[in-house]
């Protein structure tokens, strides 16, 4: 036993408290942030680093981090298709390489190497199309052959007599995970330190105006809160949340589920997606196999979990690593995906003067969240969203100018 653990255990020290304490609410606020998941609370903290703006209030009708940031499957990638993707996520995934040192917390942020499984021509066109745009924006991504594939993960079934025989895949080697909570709650203690005001199991029930412009929220206990500005970043509940401010949004919100196995002695190194299976599975740090695929088949409000999804991804999964068929899975849990029609987010103003919106995430809101944080920052603070995140005005499916994305985002998570 180390000996730093056994004076612990014989010397009574007080627990160290991690978050301030929570502060006391006051009638209005410079802004106000309505989700406290790890985008509402990234953009409360570069709202203070970056700007100066402290006078801000994160509310959250749960626990912080409760909702889809604590149901996400952690992959950080920026191999996506069209040139707007690759430059966003490009810049979130270096945001990410000094975060744990930036916030002070581990995040235990590993890179692994992602890799895209071609089982077709088609995808292995689609591979080579991916690779080549991702190369020309300076992101590292190559097609590789069967050859170098089982070099790069021999523990694939590389047998040519299974339903989907594997022909290539896309190599992304700078595909990592981290740990998701921690990437929220380092963002939260560290803008609380900075004299931001952060609420859990504070409900925001209605969005307040006046002048054709938002100027604070109502709560569930009947108190109102005044904003300069007010912002939504409330993964899930996207369309019900715009709704108290008066629009609509274009997104179909529809259950997506994932599971883990038991702990295991690590054996699986490289985050590993197929398309044409629809699955993706990595270890993490502990040793359990997370485990996912597509959103479910029909739109519904609800985080609950199915058997036929385990059966379906087990299936598969079995296809990929039939060495796995006596591993217990440990549990299964679902979360909600806010789906645009183009498979890309929607960032920016609203219809609504001095309401600003982070919504439309999907399957990929996880690896986002320091990029969304730093320029959902910039649009509150300054009135006008960087060129960065323009492509995912809202008002590109009014004029047609999709950032069409299925192809690398339907379940590349």
């Amino acid at each position: 036993m180390p000996l730093a653990l056994l004076r612990c255990a014989f010397r009574r020290r007080p627990l160290r408290r991690l978050m301030p304490p929570t502060p006391t609410r006051k009638k209005h606020y410079d802004v106000v942030i309505i989700g406290g998941g790890g985008h509402g609370l990234a953009c409360a903290y570069y709202l203070a680093k970056n700007h100066g703006i402290r006078n801000v209030a994160v509310l959250d009708k749960s626990w912080l981090a409760g909702g889809n940031t604590a149901r996400n499957t952690t992959i950080i990638r920026s191999n996506y298709l069209t040139a707007e993707a690759v430059r966003f996520y490009g810049e979130s995934m270096r945001l990410y390489q000094n975060l744990s040192s930036e916030l002070d917390i581990n995040l235990l942020y590993s890179p692994r190497g992602h890799l895209t499984l071609a089982h077709t021509d088609a995808a292995c066109r689609t591979a080579r199309w991916r690779a080549n745009m991702n190369r020309h924006l300076g992101e590292d991504s190559r097609f590789v052959d069967r050859r170098e594939l089982a070099e790069l993960c021999p523990q694939l079934n590389m047998s040519e007599t299974v339903r989907y025989p594997i022909q290539g895949a896309l190599y992304h080697p700078p595909g990592a995970i981290a740990r998701h909570d921690a990437v929220a709650w380092g963002y939260a203690i560290r803008a609380a330190e900075m004299g931001v005001s952060v609420f859990s199991h504070t409900e925001v029930t209605e969005v307040l105006q006046a002048g054709g412009k938002a100027v604070g929220v109502r709560l569930a206990d009947g108190s109102e809160i005044g904003a300069g500005t007010v912002m939504q970043a409330v993964a899930g509940q996207s369309s019900q949340v715009a709704a108290m401010a008066g629009f609509k949004v274009p997104i179909t919100s529809i259950p997506l589920q994932a599971m883990v196995s038991q702990p295991l002695a690590p054996f699986l190194d490289p985050i590993i997606v197929s398309g044409s299976l629809h699955v993706y599975i990595s270890q993490s740090a502990r040793g359990e196999l997370v485990m996912g695929g597509s959103v479910d088949p029909r739109p519904l409000h609800r985080s609950r979990s199915t058997l036929h999804f385990k059966e379906s991804l087990a299936g598969d999964i079995l296809q990929l690593f039939p060495f796995l068929g006596g591993v217990r899975l440990l549990r299964q849990w679902a979360g909600v995906a806010d789906m645009t029609a183009d498979f890309s987010p929607v960032m920016g103003k609203t219809p609504l003067d001095n309401y600003y919106i982070d919504a439309g995430w999907g399957t990929w809101g996880f690896k986002a969240t320091p990029v969304c944080g730093v320029t959902m920052a910039e649009t509150v603070a300054t009135g006008q969203p960087p060129a960065l995140i323009t492509p995912y005005a809202m008002s590109r499916f009014d004029n047609l100018s999709l950032v069409g994305e299925k192809g690398a985002a339907a379940v590349g998570h």
